[in-house]
């Protein structure tokens, strides 16, 4: 029953919540499933992380933060989405690749290729055979925020969260049959439901 499923959108799409609707759903019925999130979760990924998203008065490069962000993930991918997916699990994650293509390929202008390239090397090529896009307008998502701390990322110009936006949609447009776009503008209920029927529909596919 290995299913891997990533969740991806811009700041605010609530993604985080809908990753954590699904998992909770799979444990009432007694499917197993592991939900983790990036940069966080192992010990690595948890101090880069807080570097990555926190550090103040420090310029980091945009291929810095490429490199980084994958230095965490291969880690996540060798200690954690693997083994748990060869025993047979469903793994949810929070974030994966494509987040680094929206966010240091379109957002910062990286080369796609080069981002591609070093994206594969840290994944081991592990694709998941599901991806949630919560699809939001920039200015609504950065809105939902409110008056939280806001990381690096949160903090950058209107453009910047334009160009990411762009970048998902261009994604999913490209691997449609990987991708389910969904209006994240909708209830959180009607959301998790319109998930659950595409899960739905692969786990049948996996037990066979």
């Amino acid at each position: 029953m290995a299913l891997f499923i990533t969740f991806e959108g811009g700041e605010g799409c609530g993604k985080s919540v809908q990753a954590g609707a699904l998992y909770r759903r799979l444990s009432e019925l007694a499917i197993p499933a592991v939900l983790t999130h990036e940069p966080g979760v192992t010990s690595l990924g948890k101090k880069l992380g807080r570097w990555l998203k926190w550090a103040e008065g420090t310029d980091i490069s945009p291929l810095t933060e490429l490199l980084l962000f994958n230095a965490s993930r291969a880690e996540l991918v060798t200690k954690l989405i693997k083994p748990n997916l060869e025993n047979g699990k469903v793994v949810i994650c929070d974030r994966y690749d494509d987040s680094t293509t929206a966010y240091q390929g379109y957002g910062r202008g990286l080369n796609l290729e080069v981002v591609k390239v070093i994206n594969s090397a840290a994944t081991q090529g592990l694709k998941p055979e599901l991806t949630v896009l919560l699809d939001i307008s920039a200015e609504e998502g950065l809105a939902r925020k409110g008056t939280e701390r806001l990381d690096r990322f949160e903090q950058e110009d209107i453009t910047f969260h334009h160009k990411i936006k762009e970048g998902y949609l261009k994604l999913a447009g490209d691997e449609p049959e990987r991708w389910l776009v969904v209006d994240a503008t909708q209830s959180k209920k009607i959301i998790e439901e319109i998930i659950w029927q595409r899960v739905s529909q692969l786990l049948p596919r996996q037990r066979g």
